[in-house]
């Protein structure tokens, strides 16, 4: 909750650009300054920058809720509580789909299918909700230019023939997938940090980034003192920041991820491939809790392809 935006806590546009201007955009900026830096920046008085450390605080805060009123909350809500991916062993074992309002982790080895996949729930998200999509659009991050336009219409025409019989349809769900090719470890934080607004001016109802351990493999030697610190400190905040966006919107936000290769003894033969990697799983910044899904190779590949 403190990674909500101040623009959406009650302060008005004026003030909201002031603060702007000194990067204070979510609440979190603004609950870390102190009484007097505060009103430095709004030029406000003591009394008035302790009124709006309380809207602030009140607004970003959570709301104590008993299990009963969960459950009523959860029972009345009119729209699904999962995204099937439209393979009914997986939806079984997932206990529906993926679920919203929440981070699901894909993992698996090179090659397994796991681009595919996102790819697919793309698709899948943007569907009319009677044939149990979200009828909405999608955020896909990309960080290893492994996106392919070609094979999301591909995919679309083959397991929905009847629904993509029209040039329109495919050009509309296209469309709606917002494809964002982050090549950095800044650029795909600045771009998570900066969803809130795109969630609500488009109408996002998913969220993909694939995969999270790309560039942060590439830009952190674990080696060099320090790095560790750092690398552990850029996913807690990349994990804080999904966690809000997937719970305030109620949107299913999927991560892939790689997986770590543990040695039976000397010999590479004898490697166990253990899933995640876990010193790169966005799961392991604190309270946040990741449901992990693993990928054979082949699977998803045989399974996008059939109708």
């Amino acid at each position: 909750m403190s990674s909500k935006k101040l623009r959406r806590v009650g302060l008005s546009p004026e003030l909201c650009d002031r603060l702007n201007r000194h990067q204070i955009v979510t609440c979190k900026d603004f609950l870390c300054l102190s009484p007097l830096e505060l009103m430095k920046i709004t030029g406000l008085s003591y009394r008035g920058v302790h009124e709006l450390l309380r809207v602030v605080s009140r607004a970003c805060a959570p709301q104590m809720q008993t299990a009963y009123e969960v459950k009523a909350q959860r029972s009345a809500a009119l729209s699904p509580a999962f995204l099937s991916t439209s393979l009914s062993a997986l939806d079984e074992a997932l206990r529906g789909g993926v679920a919203r309002g929440s981070i699901t982790e894909i993992t698996g080895p090179p090659g397994c299918g796991k681009t595919q996949f996102c790819i697919m729930m793309s698709v899948l998200a943007t569907l009319p909700t009677d044939m149990g999509g979200l009828e909405g659009a999608v955020v896909y991050i990309d960080t290893e230019s492994a996106f392919s336009a070609d094979r999301l219409i591909e995919i679309a025409e083959s397991r929905f023939p009847r629904y993509f019989n029209t040039e329109e349809k495919l050009l509309l769900t296209s469309s709606k997938v917002h494809l964002y090719r982050e090549l950095s470890c800044d650029e795909v934080l600045q771009r998570i940090e900066s969803l809130e607004e795109e969630i609500i001016s488009k109408g996002v109802k998913l969220v993909i980034i694939d995969s999270v351990a790309s560039v942060v493999r590439k830009e952190f030697d674990t080696q060099l003192q320090g790095n560790m610190r750092e690398r552990n400190k850029l996913l807690a905040r990349e994990a804080a920041t999904l966690k809000y966006l997937a719970e305030e919107f109620s949107i299913p936000v999927i991560l892939t991820n790689q997986i770590t290769t543990h040695l039976s003894g000397a010999l590479a033969s004898q490697a166990d491939l253990v899933s995640p990697a876990d010193d790169l799983s966005l799961s392991e910044g604190p309270g946040v809790c990741v449901a992990a899904i693993q990928l054979c190779p082949c699977s998803v590949g045989a399974a996008t392809d059939s109708p």
